[in-house]
């Protein structure tokens, strides 16, 4: 995409297309994003223009990563397509790979409304779907005749469920999950295992060392095909996700961990204090969980080295976001609300910032 292009369709995002978006029940906004980027992926011409204003990337961008080639380091991350609808268009702006869902066992309604507040000034998201999905079973039926276009991945957490209610019942949930998953043709090229969503009503921890412990034995046993990847709050301290990280180590199939998800924080400078008091229940993406992320991102490549592969999540809304998480260590990055903020052409801008040399970590 020329530099003219970009900024025409920023100014158009910004000025023309997100006041109206916005002026929508946020979840709305997304139903109507969702089915236009489904319509949009089922006509080849309209994807054929959107791929070559968007899809064009830097062949130095290309990044082999737990055996898989990546045509670029900028992936979607899980929550925004939880029904498996979009990689096609994903594909088409320049996306170099998308995680889907997260998913469940069972069928998740999610958490009871609102599931998503807009916090424009504080630029950042208010999250509370608790996994809305449907199920793994109707999620694999729409990843089976998946196409080569660029490698996608699948997210799998605990069933949001008051019947989940203990720790042996989620990880029974979680590996009746990638037990069904590794047991039916779908073309995901990776799984992440998502521990650290703080939206679940029952919430039960895999943080500590020893619930962590048991449920990657369990998995361990299905000798899962696929990498995996532990998806890490970042609202913990530095020593615990150490310790999360020092458990992980110890099993050769967690091939890396994806650094982070939401900010818990309500205290957080960046959350204004205006917005924060039309805040209902939910944690928060963007911004707040940028610097925290980065931290944390090199104090694990610090201490494991080449361990880990490492994919840096949070408050990337431009080119200098991600040049940060990788100068800290990440391998891949993801985003979400850089998207919803900036518009679609953010993804095509930052793989023609990029260069080989921005993406060494040191």
């Amino acid at each position: 995409m020329g530099r003219l292009t970009s900024v025409l369709v920023a100014s158009a995002y910004k000025h023309a297309v997100r006041p109206i978006l916005f002026r929508h029940d946020p979840e709305i906004a997304h139903n109507r994003i969702t089915a236009l980027g489904e319509k949009i992926s089922q006509r080849r011409i309209a994807l054929s223009v959107i791929r070559y204003l968007f899809g064009q990337r830097n062949p130095l961008l290309k990044k082999t990563v737990s055996g898989i080639e990546f045509p670029s380091p900028i992936g979607l991350a899980a929550g925004f397509d939880y029904q498996a609808k979009l990689p096609w268009v994903l594909e088409a702006l320049g996306f170099g790979f998308a995680t889907v869902g997260t998913i469940t066992n069972r069928p998740c309604s999610g958490n009871p409304r609102p599931w998503l507040g807009r916090l424009v000034k504080s630029q950042s998201l208010l999250v509370n779907k608790g996994f809305k999905n449907d199920g793994i079973v109707a999620t694999l039926k729409r990843l089976q005749n998946l196409p080569s276009i660029m490698p996608v991945g699948l997210s799998i957490g605990q069933t949001n469920s008051p019947k989940i209610d203990t720790e042996a019942k989620a990880i029974d949930d979680i590996i009746a999950c990638f037990t069904y998953a590794e047991g039916h043709p779908h073309q995901c090229r990776y799984y992440e295992l998502n521990i650290s969503c703080p939206n679940i009503q029952k919430h039960i921890s895999f943080y500590s060392p020893l619930p962590l412990k048991k449920l990657l034995e369990g998995l361990e046993r299905l000798k899962i095909s696929r990498p995996v990847f532990i998806k890490c709050p970042v609202s913990v301290s530095d020593e615990e996700l150490v310790g999360i990280a020092e458990t992980a180590s110890k099993f050769s199939f967690i091939s890396g961990l994806v650094i982070g998800n939401l900010q818990r924080d309500r205290t957080h400078p960046t959350i204004l204090r205006d917005e924060l008091a039309k805040c209902g229940p939910g944690n928060f993406s963007g911004l707040p969980t940028r610097v925290r992320s980065t931290e944390l991102i090199k104090i694990i490549r610090a201490k494991f080295g080449t361990r880990f592969a490492i994919i840096g999540c949070g408050g990337i809304f431009g080119t200098e976001d991600a040049e940060a998480k990788f100068a800290a260590g990440a391998d891949l990055v993801q985003l979400i609300t850089g998207l919803i903020f900036k518009g679609p052409q953010l993804v095509s801008e930052i793989n023609h910032s990029l260069t080989g040399h921005n993406l060494l970590w040191k």
